[in-house]
């Protein structure tokens, strides 16, 4: 029988190694940085090198463990190469922060097809490469390991004013996690989603413009959340405390979902 600590709530990253996606700004530059703090040495990786390259120095002047590595989430030679950088430099990634994401923002009978296939890629194709290539090598090496893939709200509510085809993509994030949490539970790898709402970040920036800005009078609590806001979930999905913890998806929306009442 283990002993478990009371309460059994660590949230230490020591020796773990983590590859976050879309890590140039916003949500993925936020899970970095928290990933870093608690210990895990963190591979940050998108397109824009000078951000990722300023994000890494930032970390590492702070004491911690991080490495630029730019990779295409369209291009899956270049994702595969990205968990072999990580890996030479920090050891078997066993944290995986599927993050990066493309909005479309426009009707789907509008669509380009370039539009069409590069929301697909960057927000499926990408994801599901990228956790078969880390699950590959944690099998083979043995560990166990975690992954945290991010949804959406879109997933549940779609209300019709465009963005359909991200709506779709985020829904088959959802199922994704589902479906390899059962497939990789007897590796112990652990798979699990976290859907936001409207989040402040540079995604969404043009939006909340559009919508009156934050703080908002059209949602429930008349704010939109910022990412410190999502740390703790975040670790909750890494850390040791959620070892039984596989095929979830946590909403976070701050009430968004909920209809503006009057108060009496």
């Amino acid at each position: 029988m283990t002993d478990y600590p009371l309460p059994n709530n660590s949230a230490d990253l020591t020796g773990r190694v983590a590859l976050v996606t879309g890590a140039s700004s916003g949500l993925g530059a936020r899970f970095a940085r928290v990933l870093a703090a608690q210990g895990a040495a963190v591979a940050l990786c998108a397109r824009r090198k000078d951000r990722l390259d300023a994000l890494a120095a930032e970390i590492n002047a702070a004491g911690g463990r991080a490495l630029a590595v730019q990779m295409d989430a369209t291009d899956a030679d270049s994702m595969i190469a990205a968990v072999a950088t990580a890996e030479a430099a920090f050891g078997t990634v066993d944290i995986l922060v599927n993050n990066a994401g493309m909005p479309d923002a426009q009707r789907a009978h509008k669509m380009s097809l370039d539009l069409i296939d590069n929301v697909i890629g960057v927000n499926l194709r990408g994801p599901w490469i990228l956790s078969c290539e880390v699950a590959r090598r944690l099998i083979a090496a043995g560990k166990p390991g975690r992954m945290v893939n991010i949804s959406s709200v879109a997933h549940y509510k779609y209300d019709g004013n465009g963005a359909a085809l991200y709506a779709v993509t985020k829904t088959a994030i959802a199922r994704m996690t589902d479906a390899l949490s059962m497939e990789w539970a007897p590796y112990n790898i652990n798979v699990n989603a976290i859907a936001p709402g409207m989040f402040v970040s540079e995604m969404t920036d043009g939006m909340f413009e559009r919508m009156g800005g934050n703080p908002a009078p059209h949602v429930a609590r008349k704010r939109i959340p910022v990412p410190e806001q999502m740390d703790s979930t975040l670790l909750y999905l890494v850390a040791p405390a959620s070892e039984c913890v596989t095929g979830a998806i946590i909403k976070i929306d701050d009430g968004q979902g909920s209809a503006v009442r009057l108060r009496s």
